[in-house]
């Protein structure tokens, strides 16, 4: 018995009667096919250059910046951006800068937390009513019922009855970090919930996971490694989505006075502050606003990037 000759390319001519041979590049990974997918995505790619360096500029400014945000400067009030103040300064003084600096810690951070949750329980809910039959009514009853409560009045009440205790327990603004994420949270895992569900009703009954039942895969198993990987591409789109809403409604909860003390500087605690010296000063408002809206922007261009990375049949392969 001989062994088979290895085919290797060439620069010569093809043999007489041979059909010519096509190379093509290794097979790509799950992962680094999404990669490639998501790098050629212009406005992905803009939105993530975008959202890493509003991190940046909020998580390293202040170590170049080094102005204190609450420092106040009566003589410079209401002075326009300038190489001393390059976002002006606000009604006492302060540095525009090194407050939207340090108020976009607190939002991004709020943003992040409040995502993890929400997609928590969506997930954790849409995978159960989605998977087990039985549980499947009681659990989208629940969802309706959530759906149907309007949200803001609900974030109002929660925050009125539990802001005293909890900042008491764990000072104010831990206290009101713990509240503001925890209710942002409790109130945005609705469509999370169902999109998760709808896709798991479908994947359910495709082969591989008839396959995996047929040799008695137990059901956490048959979940985790056969059907929550194919649902990551919703759950990463909602998370974007998540993010943005998150920050807003900080922003929304601030401009009704019922985010974080008059002495931590959110974004949406800055726009209360700067309404009423809007023609006086109208950098107070164009900063933060600038930076709510593109951190918005860059997420959702994010999320869409992520869902024709992950979703083969948009790629259309």
């Amino acid at each position: 018995m001989t062994d088979r000759p290895n085919i290797t390319a060439t620069s010569g001519a093809t043999p007489a009667g041979a059909a010519p041979m096509i190379l093509s590049d290794a097979p790509r990974s799950q992962w680094a096919d999404a990669w490639y997918q998501f790098r050629h995505h212009r406005g992905a790619m803009a939105g993530m250059f975008c959202f890493f360096a509003i991190i940046l500029f909020v998580t390293v400014g202040p170590y170049i910046w080094t102005v204190d945000p609450g420092a106040l400067d009566t003589r410079n009030r209401f002075a326009g951006p300038s190489p001393a103040h390059p976002m002006g300064t606000m009604q006492l003084g302060q540095d525009v800068m090194a407050q939207v600096m340090f108020g976009g810690r607190i939002s991004l951070a709020v943003g992040l937390v409040a995502m993890f949750i929400t997609l928590l329980l969506g997930t954790l809910i849409g995978v159960l009513a989605g998977f087990f039959k039985s549980l499947d009514g009681i659990l989208m009853r629940l969802t309706d019922l959530f759906l149907a409560l309007p949200v803001l009045p609900l974030l109002l009440v929660i925050i009125m009855l539990f802001r005293e205790p909890l900042s008491q327990r764990f000072g104010t603004e831990a206290g009101i970090f713990i509240l503001m994420v925890t209710v942002i949270g409790l109130t945005s895992w609705m469509p999370v919930a169902r999109i998760v569900r709808g896709d798991i009703l479908a994947i359910k009954e495709r082969e591989f996971v008839l396959a995996a039942r047929s040799i008695g895969t137990p059901p956490p198993r048959l979940i985790l490694r056969h059907i929550l990987p194919n649902v990551l591409s919703p759950i990463m789109v909602s998370g974007t989505l998540a993010v943005a809403n998150a920050i807003i409604t900080e922003s929304a909860l601030s401009y009704l006075g019922l985010g974080f003390p008059s002495d931590f500087p959110t974004w949406g605690k800055i726009l209360i502050d700067a309404v009423q010296y809007t023609e006086r000063a109208p950098w107070m408002v164009i900063f933060p606003g600038v930076l709510i809206s593109l951190t918005v922007l860059s997420v959702n261009y994010m999320g869409d990037g992520m869902r024709d990375a992950l979703d083969p049949r948009i790629r259309g392969r």
